[in-house]
């Protein structure tokens, strides 16, 4: 299948491996959540999605509970979301979310990356023309009236539901993520993710050499503490 498909899987299984980052990455978005919108996920959104995610990431219960109570004490960090766009090498367009409690270090940081791996770091906005802001709903299909899920998820704001290999991957527009998490929830279907992602609307596809530099630069900015996210345009499908 090549090399850059290896490559891919190779930073998928990565990413998974590293527990203790994605808890780190997971309580910063309950702190985020907690500090926007309150401790209780009944009335937090958010909050409920970044609890469900932490679920997902089989995230012990206690740190999920220790990390709202820190974030609702006096003495909570105080941590800012920032976004950087810029371009990576074959000119590949990369969005990246932060939660830093020190955005000078971090946009420094970002910008060597950029730098020292072929790329260029450009200017807030420059890049919000490829991207589409979605939510995004995995749903297992085990036990589930396919016919009655759906026209629950059309009702409430689908654009598109794809059925692979056991699970819908369902996609909202932004001002539906909510009213989409909402219904589900009211009707009592498991969900296995809810996120907001910025997936592209037009795609880059590249040689497997290419696809490696720009996957090695993606990988180094998924290493910073600060990252929560990284999306991109480059075309994974092959």
């Amino acid at each position: 299948m090549g090399r850059a498909f290896e490559f891919r899987r190779a930073r998928k299984e990565k990413r998974w491996a590293n527990m203790s980052k994605t808890f780190t990455r997971l309580g910063k978005e309950i702190a985020i959540s907690v500090k926007l919108g309150g401790p209780d996920p009944d009335t937090n959104p958010r909050l409920r999605s970044a609890i469900q995610m932490a679920k997902v990431a089989n995230m012990p219960k206690d740190n999920v509970e220790n990390a709202i109570k820190r974030a609702s004490s006096k003495d909570a960090q105080e941590l800012a979301e920032s976004s950087y766009e810029g371009y990576a090498p074959h000119g590949v367009a990369v969005y990246i979310e932060t939660a830093t409690d020190n955005p000078t270090r971090t946009v420094a940081n970002i910008r060597s990356y950029f730098n020292k791996m072929g790329g260029s770091l450009g200017t807030s906005g420059s890049l919000e023309f490829i991207f589409d802001r979605k939510g995004v709903f995995t749903i297992p299909t085990s036990g589930v009236d396919l016919d009655s899920l759906e026209l629950t998820l059309i009702d409430n704001g689908a654009d598109d539901i794809q059925n692979n290999d056991g699970e819908l991957t369902v996609t909202t527009s932004f001002h539906d993520f909510i009213t989409m998490q909402k219904a589900l929830e009211e009707a009592g279907i498991t969900v296995e993710s809810a996120e907001l992602r910025r997936i592209p609307n037009t795609t880059v596809t590249l040689s497997d050499e290419q696809a490696e530099d720009v996957i090695k630069l993606i990988e180094r900015i998924e290493e910073d503490d600060d990252v929560q996210n990284v999306f991109h345009n480059m075309n994974e499908s092959d």
